[in-house]
Formats: C-alpha cells, structure tokens, sequence
C-alpha cells in the first residue's frame, strides 16, 4: 500500500458533538411515599437516548459530512447540500482549510478518480475558488499591516484626492495553494486550501513537509490528470522521502528538518514583507 503522511494522532476518532450523553449524570428520583405512589400516573419504562456516532480513524472526516451543524463555527466554516468547509485540525500552514464533498457516489473515491468526471471536478473547481479567495482576504486581514505592496496601495488611497491609478496592491490568491494527496490520509475525499507558508506547530517531520511541497499534493487546476502523469505512482517516486527544500527561496535542508523548520520562520516574516 502507497504510504501516507499522517500521524496516529492525527487519526484520533470524531464524535459527533452535542448529543446527549449515555454518561450524563441522571437527576435522582423524587422522594415517594404510598399516597403519591397511588396517585401518580404509570411511569413508562426509559430508554437509553441512542449512542451518538462515531467516525473512527480514517472515517473521521465522516462526522461533519453527515451533521456539520452539530460542529461549532471555529470548526465547521460553512455548509450546503453539495459540500462541506472546515477548518483543518492539524494545519501545515498558518490558514489551512479543508472542503469535504458530500456526493454519498463521490465521497469514499480516490480522488484521482472522482476527478476524472468532468462535471464533478467543475464543481470542485469552482467551489475552490471561492474557498482560494476566501483564504485570500483571510490573509490579508491578518497579514496586510506588514506588506510593503499593501501599505504602498493603502497610502494612495488615503491621499486627498485618491490618484486615478491607484497601486495594485499585493495579489493574495497567489499565496493560496489548493490540491489533493495522490495517497489521502484520510477516507472521505477532501481538498485541502492553505496558505504557502507552511507555518504551523503540526508540522512535525519531513512526511508533512514534502506532502504539502512535492509532487504529492497535485493542484486542482492541474486536473484532470493524464494518465502517464508521474504522480499517479506516488510511491515509485519517492516524494516523502526526497530532500526538504525551502518552498520559498529553494535552499536544500536534506533531511535536517528542524534546521528547516527555523528556517521557514525566518521565510515567513520576509514573505509577510512583501
């Protein structure tokens, strides 16, 4: 089997959330004597509310496909018939985003073939556009202060009167990357939205690192994919396992993942810069 980049951890079952308890404390029963034993109306037998489902390993991404109302808003971020937004629970960037499918015929493919169907993979590419534009203005509400093509825009505009040709600004869609695993750590299929900068504390090792910078996560407007495309055989190619380079400047760190790591806070800030 073609190896992924997940963790054990990261593979922790999901419950779906605010549904009632088999291990909620019960309410003692009122204190009765015989007159309101004889008084009282027949108790029926109770049972027991049923046991709220759970999502198991692979299938967690399962429980905010089947009720993403039951999820609160700093996880599930949006929701229709057709499709499912959440916030990733392990992030590899410091906005990282997930779109989940709900098609029952899609949702359990590979996605190499559920977007090998030309009407469904234009739903997905229209649906991640708006996702890549969403993470855009995302980014530039945290990011916008320090970026020297935004300040340049902002102070035009703060000019009286404005110029007539005002700045372009920074282009934030070019910082977002959308694409899928060619091996999915996890079984329903998703698509995952986020920044370039790869910062976040739950990138750990080398797998994640080279999952989200290699040949292993394929773009989506890179489909659909030919069928002697190199990174449908994943495993043959090695793309977990190659050198960790700097997404940014393309410096080589081997295998030293730690020495990346601080590397990748220095690339940060100057990207921030921009």
């Amino acid at each position: 089997m073609p190896e992924d980049a997940i963790d054990e951890e990261e593979m922790a079952s999901t419950a779906i959330p605010n549904q009632p308890s088999l291990n909620h404390p019960k309410t003692p029963p009122p204190i009765r004597n015989a007159f309101t034993s004889l008084m009282s109306p027949k108790r029926q037998p109770t049972t027991n509310p049923p046991t709220p489902p759970t999502f198991h390993g692979r299938n967690g991404l399962g429980a905010y496909i089947t009720s993403p109302t039951s999820f609160p808003p700093s996880r599930v971020i949006s929701h229709s018939e057709d499709f499912v937004t959440i916030h990733d629970l392990y992030p590899k960037s410091s906005i990282h985003i997930l779109l989940l499918p709900r098609h029952a015929s899609k949702t359990l493919l590979h996605p190499f073939t559920a977007l090998s169907s030309p009407t469904f993979l234009l739903a997905i590419k229209t649906e991640v556009q708006k996702l890549r534009t969403l993470v855009a203005k995302d980014l530039q509400r945290q990011y916008g202060q320090f970026s020297t093509l935004e300040k340049a825009r902002q102070e035009a505009l703060e000019t009286s009167p404005p110029p007539q040709n005002l700045p372009m600004g920074r282009d934030w869609e070019k910082e977002v990357i959308s694409g899928v695993h060619s091996v999915p750590s996890m079984n329903n299929l998703h698509i995952h939205i986020l920044s370039k900068d790869r910062i976040s504390e739950s990138m750990r090792h080398r797998k994640h690192y080279n999952s989200f910078n290699t040949g292993f996560l394929v773009p989506v407007e890179e489909f659909p994919l030919a069928e002697n495309d190199p990174r449908r055989h994943p495993g043959r190619e090695g793309y977990l396992h190659e050198d960790m380079t700097c997404w940014r400047c393309g410096k080589n760190f081997k295998n030293r993942f730690k020495s990346l790591k601080g590397h990748l806070e220095e690339e940060f800030e100057a990207w921030k810069r921009e």
